[in-house]
């Protein structure tokens, strides 16, 4: 970087010395405490002002100044942190983003200080300055002046995308030590506790010093706040843990908030600040504002952890606990839901029927959550029940598609009863959008003494595909309508012949309509061409071929649920 200034016209060597220490300073920064690869991108602008963003992918883990209170790292090779930057830019901050966090600098045309003034020596020598004061020694007003509110913006950003409360309990100490506190911790209060205030010892503990932490937690677990009547957030004064702070931390000064959302008490928060010197108004009120949002986010991340172990366990009621074992044939599954919106919207089953008869069935429901639970709830015993009660393939989808509009039909009656009772405008039953309906490809195999003889009926389902052991590739069903779409539909059902070493792939959309930009994984015929491929392999490396194949295709996350079932015979 250097030696590209010196090629630049007009570049001042005190801008140059800058422009080094800053680089430096932001990318010991980033190595030091993002611990990831690191990007450096710099320019000058037209005014000649110097602009550098240093980018890592820890966006988890703020950057840190070692020299706000007693520094946790003593070698000099940490560099002077980011007072050093905060002196020598004009501006600066810092962006996050998804998977990301990028640190930027401007500095100001000719370098810090009056354009013909004396000319400083090397911008490193500046940092020796710096170091010996303390950031409260006169500096600490005029950060909480102007630096404030774009703190309070960029913590807020930080913790709304947080899904996890431990993150943000960690956040939370990473945010306050050492520029608010020389120390801080967090405890965190269930359900039960809730009424009670903090139990137990603090959830996390944080202090400028690394070499005081477990001392301090194992003293904070003797005093746990305690409970106050009322929703006041704080601040409210806390014992000093004098003697686990050492000679430096003699005395002091120690504050509570209460973390509260939503009419609930989540956990407490407690700063300290070593010294005679109180905690400011500026900084007590900071602090306050910020409990404010790290209690939104904690209460953000146990609602989801709730929807979370909500969806689970519908999502392990609705899906088989087992697949059969078919003599004869050989079964392999992939199953992938995307965890978007709740319970997932495609299912599977594979069992037997009686009478040497087994039946399978591959669907997906329109939309996911609870709606697409409620479908597959009654979609996938109704299979099971009609089946062993001797039903033939298109007899079952027939009965089970009049099943779903009756059931539709009930559900919207009860939406309409209640409305009225309400005193709402009733509505005539069928006005409304049919919700439940899905897509499904349901068979019956029979094993006998030259491989398998499958019936099997699509309806709105991408078609499954055969592939000989030959590698030709051929469908195995016809297009037929959706079910719970259309009032005594009848449906129909085809016959074939698995001879051994034959397989049938069968798959939901998220395989078919895969996309990679514009296109989908079955333009063209995708999936017979990848299958194709597989001639020769087993169940299994055929099911993990095909999965690779669609997750190379479309790259990053899936945006659809993902299930294929390969039966081949034997």
């Amino acid at each position: 970087m250097r030696a590209a200034l010196a090629d630049e016209p007009g570049v001042a060597p005190r801008l140059a010395d800058d422009a080094m220490a800053v680089v430096s300073e932001l990318v010991t920064n980033a190595v030091v405490h993002a611990g990831t690869d690191v990007e450096v991108e710099w320019w000058l602008e037209e005014t000649g002002a110097f602009t550098v963003e240093v980018c890592d992918r820890h966006p988890s883990r703020a950057p840190r100044d070692p020299l706000g209170g007693e520094a946790p790292y003593d070698a000099v090779e940490y560099g002077r942190g980011l007072r050093l930057v905060a002196t020598l830019a004009e501006s600066w901050g810092v962006t996050y983003r998804v998977g990301a966090k990028t640190v930027w600098a401007r500095l100001p045309p000719g370098g810090v200080g009056e354009p013909d003034g004396p000319a400083p020596g090397a911008a490193l020598a500046v940092a020796e300055e710096l170091a010996p004061q303390p950031l409260r020694a006169g500096g600490e007003g005029e950060w909480l002046g102007r630096g404030a509110l774009s703190f309070l913006a960029e913590a807020s950003d930080l913790l709304a995308g947080q899904l996890d409360e431990t993150l943000v309990t960690a956040l939370t100490g990473q945010l306050i030590v050492p520029r608010l506190a020389d120390w801080c911790a967090v405890w965190l209060e269930d359900e039960a506790s809730a009424r009670g205030g903090a139990g137990g010892g603090p959830a996390r503990v944080w202090h400028t010093c690394e070499g005081l932490v477990e001392e301090l937690h194992r003293t904070l677990e003797k005093e746990p706040p305690a409970p106050r009547e009322g929703l006041r957030s704080g601040p409210e004064p806390y014992p000093w843990p004098g003697d686990a702070l050492g000679p430096r931390g003699a005395e002091g000064t120690a504050l509570a908030y209460r973390l509260i959302a939503g009419g609930r008490p989540l956990g407490t928060l407690v700063i300290g600040r070593c010294g005679p010197a109180a905690f400011p108004d500026e900084v007590t009120g900071l602090v306050e504002d910020l409990g404010r949002r790290v209690a939104l986010a904690i209460g953000a991340a146990r609602q989801y952890a709730r929807q979370a172990t909500i969806s689970a366990v519908l999502q392990r009621g609705l899906l088989p606990g087992a697949v059969a074992q078919i003599p004869g044939m050989s079964s392999a599954l992939v199953y992938e839901p995307c965890d978007k919106g709740g319970p997932s919207g495609d299912f599977y089953d594979l069992f037997p029927a009686g009478d040497g008869r087994w039946c399978f069935a591959i669907g997906d429901v329109q939309g996911k959550g609870p709606e697409a639970a409620v479908v597959i709830g009654l979609a996938r015993p109704w299979l099971r029940l009609l089946a062993r009660e001797g039903y033939r393939v298109a007899d079952v989808l027939d009965r089970l598609n009049q099943l779903l509009l009756d059931d539709a039909t009930e559900a919207a009656d009860a939406a309409a009863r209640a409305l009225v009772a309400a005193g709402g405008r009733p509505v005539a039953t069928g006005d409304g959008p049919q919700t439940r309906f899905l897509s499904l490809l349901y068979g019956e195999l029979t094993p006998h003494a030259g491989g398998v003889r499958c019936t099997l009926a699509s309806a709105g389902h991408p078609l499954p595909l055969v592939l000989c052991p030959d590698g030709t590739v051929r469908t195995a069903a016809r297009p037929q309508t959706l079910l719970g779409v259309i009032e005594d539909e009848t449906y129909t059902s085809e016959t074939l012949d698995l001879r051994p070493g034959d397989s049938l792939l069968c798959v939901t959309d998220g395989v078919t309509e895969r996309r990679s930009g514009s296109r989908q994984f079955d333009d063209g015929d995708g999936l017979a061409r990848a299958l194709s491929g597989c001639a020769g392999l087993n169940a299994e490396l055929i099911a993990e071929t095909i999965r690779g194949l669609v997750h190379d295709f479309g790259g990053g996350q899936p945006e659809d649920d993902l299930a294929l079932l390969v039966l081949q015979a034997e």
